[in-house]
């Protein structure tokens, strides 16, 4: 693999991580109201501690670039999910940028999974 594949995955990584790691570790001190939030759109709230363990540590293998496929299509799994849950723009037109989004999410967390973590990574030292 060429520096600049390799680079262009530890940035792809970088900034997929950036979205998710932040994303979980809010819901934290948020818990009751995104527990809230999310039996609103009719998801059931215990399933919280489950989000989070898919958004910060799924965020945290891909910025390390460790079992990057496996997370990578994790978070790819959940962010379409989440775009078919809570961003249906078929209901409110307002959420048509955000569902697009995690479509574009999910389309950049795909291309990680095939392409694997690089060179400047956990996997890639392991290889």
């Amino acid at each position: 693999m060429g520096l600049l594949n390799a680079l262009g995955l530890l940035l792809a990584r970088v900034l997929l991580a950036a979205l998710f790691i932040p994303a979980g570790f809010n819901k934290i001190p948020g818990y009751a109201g995104t527990a809230q939030y999310m039996e609103s759109a009719g998801v059931p709230g215990i399933l919280l501690p489950l989000v989070i363990l898919v958004e910060l540590g799924g965020g945290l293998l891909l910025l390390v670039g460790w079992q990057t496929r496996l997370a990578a299509l994790a978070l790819a799994g959940f962010t379409a999910l989440s775009a078919l849950l809570f961003h249906q723009f078929w209901v409110d037109p307002a959420q048509a940028l955000f569902f697009w989004k995690n479509v574009a999410i999910t389309g950049g967390l795909l291309a990680v999974a095939a392409a694997g973590a690089g060179r400047f990574s956990v996997d890639g030292r392991a290889a």
